[in-house]
């Protein structure tokens, strides 16, 4: 099936990019070589080591008052903190806070719970929402103060960082390159964007690692006046809890890491796990489209399905859907479904309509749902912020090419659009240094979430991270592959409320200590009225969609 070029003659091929991109004069040094609370029934206040701590600095308690966005009795404030931690009476910023007050005083408060919904670049101030973080709670969230937050250059902290609002406008190019030429093309656009976030935002990049994020959680801890946070994090969040944990031990009080990433492959390697992990989540999806072929008409089987995938694929290249789904976008639209299936009756529909009439109407819908990124820019700015500088990437093109070509070979659903979605990280003005080490510093006993087959952060993730904190405890959705178990599984929700409601783990075994039946798949249409499904709603919970983390 049609999955892109071939490339019988790479080296050759390879030796033109290199030539072509040095007389287009994109620098071969980049392309070749991100009120008052009762107390908390905690230990003292743990003195941070110099390193992890802004000397001398204290944050100011936030100032409550009504949200810009979301609904009583939800309050927002922000919180002022070092730009530079090592400059704690420099530049200041601003870090968005929201809070969902505890209705339960006196000892039975539990304290602060901070939530974070990934990304990077995720906006998290929407988990106070009653609807969000406090509904997967339930009974327990009466017992916490929810505090949700944008992390520093997201949503409502100031500043929000964005480098260019038009580069992921439709109709974007394919992303999979037919020739040199349009590799070059990619090239020379990430590196357009490498520089525009510099010349917009210089100041700010080279402190927008997670450890820097980390530092803004405690300021937030600190500015609440608490002596220990408890967290509960989804996707990139993990990470940046499991950095949290490292840094300030003896800050954590609870600790829910949900859907998680591998410390040990941030982030270049991360990106190339996920591409053969969604290859094979797509296989599903393709799978449970071949079931309702009654009604979708695009085949028995998944390998039919697949084919049908593949055939728009190349339909859209030659002719945009609607004017506004090529290639790149279907991919972006498709990738949605490797993160949740509940997305698969949208997606399908729009597929099966455009696939046996060439009617866009569904299909642009689909992508309009959950696709399209654009307004969107402030997510992939800091993501890259982040990711770039976080850690080492390779810095010559020719890595890149070489690992894009392998991986897209084995798994092309998603190898080059994952390429182009990291690769200004190649150009970075901010190169990346050594990731922080997850460690056990004497955390408490900590509970780690993770479905088997989840493609956005496959699940050797959070085997690394059982293994190197032995007070903590797996729970495993077996067989299933949405991304974000808690509030969604029903085993998995109620081990997590008794987790964070009386700091209840279950007993330990060997490998997972507990396996949960997964989560049913979609309902299939039937034939019976001879329409096809109504497209499912968009949803608004802040851990839907990707970033790709």
């Amino acid at each position: 099936m049609p999955r892109g070029p071939t490339r019988p003659n790479e080296e050759s091929e390879l030796r033109r990019l290199v030539v072509a991109l040095a007389t287009a004069g994109v620098g071969m040094s980049g392309v070749l070589a991100a009120g008052p609370v009762s107390a908390d029934p905690t230990p003292p206040v743990y003195r941070q080591p110099v390193e992890e701590r802004a000397e001398g600095y204290q944050p100011q308690a936030p100032v409550w008052g009504k949200c810009a966005s979301l609904p009583s009795p939800v309050e927002c404030a922000s919180v002022e903190v070092p730009l530079d931690y090592s400059r704690p009476h420099g530049r200041k910023i601003k870090i968005a806070i929201s809070r969902h007050k505890a209705t339960e005083t006196g000892d039975k408060y539990q304290g602060i719970l901070l939530a974070n919904p990934g990304g990077p670049g995720a906006s998290g101030l929407g988990y106070a929402n009653p609807a969000s973080m406090p509904a997967r709670l339930g009974d327990v969230a009466k017992y916490y103060d929810v505090i949700g937050f944008d992390t520093r250059g997201v949503g409502a902290s100031e500043p929000a960082l964005s480098c260019d609002p038009t580069y992921q406008n439709p109709v974007r190019p394919p992303y999979v390159p037919a020739d040199w030429k349009a590799e070059r093309a990619w090239v020379k656009k990430a590196q357009g964007y490498a520089r525009a976030c510099q010349e917009k935002f210089g100041w700010l990049l080279p402190h927008m690692t997670t450890r820097d994020l980390a530092r803004d959680m405690d300021s937030i801890r600190a500015a609440l006046g608490r002596r220990q946070l408890s967290y509960v994090g989804y996707s990139y969040g993990t990470y940046l809890g499991a950095v949290y944990a490292t840094m300030f031990p003896k800050n954590v009080r609870r600790l829910v890491l949900d859907s998680v990433v591998n410390p040990e492959r941030v982030w270049y390697q991360a990106n190339i796990d996920q591409n053969h992990a969604f290859e094979a989540r797509s296989k599903d999806m393709w799978a449970w489209m071949a079931k309702g072929d009654a009604v979708y008409k695009l085949g028995a089987t998944a390998a039919e399905v697949e084919k049908a995938y593949y055939a728009v694929h190349e339909r859209v290249e030659k002719a945009p859907a609607g004017g506004l789904v090529g290639p790149a976008e279907l991919e972006d639209t498709f990738l949605q479904g490797g993160y949740q299936s509940r997305f698969w009756p949208t997606l399908a529909a729009g597929l099966s309509e455009y696939y046996t009439t060439g009617k866009p109407d569904k299909l642009v819908t689909a992508y309009e749902s959950y696709g399209d990124a654009r307004d969107n820019d402030n997510s992939l700015a800091v993501y890259s912020a982040v990711e770039c500088t976080d850690a080492r990437w390779p810095r010559s093109w020719s890595v890149w090419h070489r690992d894009m070509w392998a991986s897209h070979r084995k798994s092309p659903f998603l190898s080059w659009g994952n390429a182009w979605f990291n690769a200004q990280c190649a150009f970075w003005p901010v190169r990346g240094g050594d990731p922080v080490r997850i460690a056990d510093r004497g955390l408490p006993p900590i509970l780690i979430v993770q479905a088997t087959k989840d493609a956005a952060t496959p699940y050797r993730g959070a085997e690394v991270v059982h293994g190197i904190l032995p007070n903590s405890r797996l729970v495993v959705e077996n067989g299933a592959g949405d991304h974000g178990v808690t509030g969604r599984n029903t085993c998995a929700t109620a081990l997590f409320r008794e987790y964070l409601g009386t700091g209840a783990l279950p007993a330990s075994k060997p490998g997972p200590d507990v396996l949960c039946d997964p989560r049913p798949e979609p309902p299939l249409p039937t034939p019976a009225s001879g329409d096809q499904p109504r497209l499912a709603p968009e949803t608004h919970d802040p851990m839907a969609l990707g970033p790709r983390g």
